[in-house]
């Protein structure tokens, strides 16, 4: 039988592993890598050094160690929904300011056009 231990180690180690090897592929940056590659690390290091995964929660004035576990999972969760609503309303000021030089780009080469179309007209009915 799998040790709970053996299995946190083990995921942690993939997850880190994964993040690296996505960081290297360029697939993602080292900005976002970094929280896996943190949480991967702490959850390592929290498997084999039990006793100060305890010693954190009772300090913190939890019963169980799984009571801190889930609430710092959550606290997390949060917060990282929150980060991503950030994220998302500056990529969408960022659309809305391409969307709108694009369109006075598309306007002030559609109106080059006109004035060249009109001076290729003006030139056709006055040949020197």
């Amino acid at each position: 039988m799998i040790s709970i231990k053996i299995l946190v180690v083990g995921l942690a180690a993939l997850v880190l592993v994964m993040a690296i090897e996505l960081v290297r592929r360029e697939r993602l940056t080292f900005k976002y890598a970094s929280g896996w590659i943190l949480a991967a690390v702490v959850s390592i290091f929290l498997a084999i050094f039990e006793q100060f995964l305890f010693k954190i929660s009772q300090w913190l004035g939890f019963q169980l160690a799984s009571n801190f576990v889930f609430f710092t999972l959550l606290s997390v969760f949060v917060f990282l929904g929150l980060v991503m609503t950030i994220f998302l309303c500056q990529q969408d000021s960022r659309n809305d300011a391409m969307a709108q030089k694009i369109g006075i780009l598309e306007f002030e080469l559609k109106k080059m056009k006109d004035q060249l179309k009109s001076q290729g007209k003006s030139d056709a009915k006055h040949p020197e």
